[in-house]
């Protein structure tokens, strides 16, 4: 199936910012009153062509994005392969492992979270039977300066991983490294949520 023919999890903008009341660039932690109003909008969620949502900033697509550490202070790091999907990434360093959801079974939005969660991580680094309270959700991310954030948001869950459970799985798309929490912007070539998150969780010690 061509990527623009699937079928993904979007809320309208108006929605899930409540008219921009809850409107926000960068990085806000779940604690955040909009970040728990924002999470409230998500059982409103439609389901859509991913082609036609990517032209449309009427709706927000809903982005897992997983931050791995490990117990040695380290945080992985991946750049994006040419063989990847969206080809407006290619060449950038990201701290954040998922991507677009689709729909399931049942109206249990935080399981329909989790599992599309679960889903990317074993497709992108080989991560499975991950217990549900290992998957932390800390925030969300959004960046309405690009092209590509304007039409996505990013819930961001933080998991603790063994180094050696975590692999990439397609080679071509993917190539990962472990950094230094405190390191990582030694890395100059971040794709712009990544950059926004370090600097708001890895800069503050959230």
């Amino acid at each position: 199936m061509n990527k623009f023919d699937e079928q993904i999890i979007v809320v309208d903008r108006e929605s899930i910012f409540s008219h921009e009341k809850n409107a926000f660039n960068g990085f806000i932690t779940i604690e955040d009153q909009r970040a728990l109003e924002i999470f409230e909008t998500l059982t409103k969620y439609e389901v859509k062509r991913r082609g036609d949502m990517e032209e449309d900033p009427g709706y927000k697509q809903l982005i897992s994005y997983c931050i791995l550490e490990n117990a040695d202070n380290e945080v992985l790091v991946y750049e994006r392969l040419t063989g990847g999907g969206e080809s407006r990434l290619h060449g950038l360093s990201s701290i954040g492992v998922g991507g677009h959801m689709n729909q399931l079974e049942g109206d249990d939005i935080e399981r329909v979270l989790i599992e599309n969660a679960r889903r990317e991580l074993a497709e992108e680094v080989g991560l499975t039977d991950i217990p549900e309270m290992d998957l932390e959700l800390i925030g969300f991310i959004n960046d309405d300066g690009d092209e590509v954030g304007r039409v996505h948001i990013g819930l961001v869950f933080r998991i603790k991983v063994n180094r050696d459970d975590i692999r990439a799985v397609e080679t071509d798309t993917l190539s990962i490294q472990w950094m230094d929490r405190n390191r990582l912007m030694e890395i100059p070539s971040y794709e712009t949520w990544s950059r926004l998150i370090i600097e708001a969780v890895y800069m503050t010690g959230y």
